[in-house]
């Protein structure tokens, strides 16, 4: 359980640091912070950025990111599970969202190379798609992952573990 309480006079910064996964989580559902037309300063507040994105009820925001890691445990499926989707057939987009440097000599066979560059592709795809996301921790899947959520997109999910489950 985390001690830190939330305040709107509290820079993103500071509140990021308590709560890593509330980035992910205000994209998600407030479209802030993912990309360059919703960004915010580390040295805003929270009350800055909610009155600059016409929120007003700061207080349901602070809510929403103690949910925040609730919402990232949401999102993740362990490998047995995605195994036995491949298995029986299921339709759905597996992807690995490493770098060349990050994967290395690491291929995840199963997944297709989720191309950065192509991103406006797979937004248009169709929004009720299962997607799963692999990395080799979890940290950047659940980036990627928030992006498509924050984008529209209901059945996303990313591997526990990453790489290392699998």
């Amino acid at each position: 359980m985390k001690t830190t309480e939330i305040q709107p006079e509290m820079t993103m910064e500071v509140i990021l640091e308590a709560f890593p996964s509330a980035r992910r989580a205000l994209f998600q559902r407030y479209h802030i912070g993912g990309c360059s037309s919703c960004a915010y300063e580390l040295s805003d507040t929270l009350a800055e950025v909610c009155k600059n994105k016409n929120i007003l009820d700061v207080n349901e925001v602070i809510e929403h990111m103690y949910l925040s890691e609730e919402l990232d445990l949401k999102l993740q499926v362990g490998a047995e599970e995605v195994r036995e989707w491949m298995a029986e057939g299921r339709d759905f987009t597996f992807m690995d969202v490493r770098t060349d440097e990050e994967r290395g000599t690491e291929v995840l066979e199963e997944a297709e190379i989720l191309e950065f560059a192509r991103s406006s592709e797979y937004l248009a795809m169709d929004k009720e798609r299962l997607f799963v996301f692999a990395d080799n921790d979890s940290g950047k899947a659940l980036d990627v992952a928030s992006y498509f959520v924050g984008h529209g997109f209901s059945d996303i999910r990313v591997l526990r573990g990453g790489t290392a489950a699998w």
